[in-house]
């Protein structure tokens, strides 16, 4: 398709059913982690995913080989993933998939922030420092809020990490020479060097197999293929169409769905406090990606 200057019915069908998939996801780590210890789940995950994306870039002619510039940007960002994801999937094993979701999409407001150092082009400005302190303040009373009996501030400050981590990833691309490396690279490179970290870390974290059942096998695969690998090259094709701004807009809706599948799917509680979280997270993240 051509690049396009904003977003058609396609690309926001698209992008919602993106944000859906990623909402579903937390459901499905939550409930996968019943079969596997969530670090070795992580790391069986990257692991899947390499595989799956390294015969789909086969397939299509991709090279392999990162530029030698980019080969320690490459390690770091591969390190940084392994650390967003062992701390992701312990949270979603401490806590509730709505707490985890509204702590760990505020990434957006960390980028920003860091944006606003770094890079003297993204600047903030009122409208989005009015959506950075929303989302912040969104945050600060889903950590505050301890009615729930499922609430873990454990869990709660992992999530927070994972999200500091994807963070700094999207920065670490922005500012290094990863900026010139194709996407596929980009994420191959990620999964190949958080896969061993995180299988060989798994055992100091408790059991790698709990009570396997078929349920988790399917997790697992849908995590394989449907996120580590074709979802995210999704997301990226997706990048590489509409504007960066527009489609990052829709992230405010992740949270959003995670929220409601956990409570429909899982029983779980979401009293006041948390949708209230929500509502401010998702208002903030939409304001920061705004124009």
């Amino acid at each position: 398709m051509e690049r396009k200057t904003y977003i058609d019915t396609f690309g926001a069908v698209a992008l919602v059913l993106f944000a859906l998939n990623l909402a579903f996801n937390q459901v499905v780590v939550k409930v996968t982690n019943g079969g596997f210890g969530p670090v070795f789940l992580a790391g069986l995950r990257s692991v899947g995913g390499a595989v799956v994306l390294v015969l789909w870039m086969k397939a299509r002619g991709v090279s392999f080989s990162l530029p030698r510039s980019s080969v320690i940007a490459g390690v770091i960002s591969g390190a940084l993933f392994a650390v967003e994801f062992m701390c992701l999937f312990t949270a979603l094993d401490l806590t509730t998939v709505g707490r985890v979701s509204i702590i760990f999409y505020s990434m957006p407001v960390w980028l920003a922030l860091s944006a606003h150092v770094l890079l003297p082009t993204e600047r903030l400005n009122s409208l989005r420092s009015i959506g950075l302190v929303l989302a912040m303040a969104g945050v600060a009373l889903a950590l505050l809020d301890r009615s729930n009996g499922q609430a873990s501030l454990l869990g709660d400050l992992l999530a927070l990490c994972a999200a500091l981590c994807w963070a700094a990833i999207a920065m670490l691309v922005r500012v290094t020479p990863l900026s010139r490396v194709p996407p596929e690279q980009q994420l191959l490179w990620q999964l190949i060097i958080s896969a061993p970290i995180l299988v060989l870390a798994a055992p100091f974290f408790g059991d790698l197999l709990r009570d396997v059942q078929p349920i988790h096998l399917w997790g697992l695969a849908f995590q394989i293929v449907a996120v580590a690998s074709f979802g995210f090259l999704a997301w990226f094709w997706l990048m590489s169409i509409y504007p960066a701004s527009s489609v990052a807009s829709f992230s405010f809706l992740s949270p959003v769905f995670s929220v409601i599948l956990g409570w429909m799917l899982l029983g779980e509680h979401v009293g006041w406090t948390i949708w209230a979280a929500l509502v401010l997270v998702a208002a903030g993240i939409f304001m920061i990606n705004r124009k």
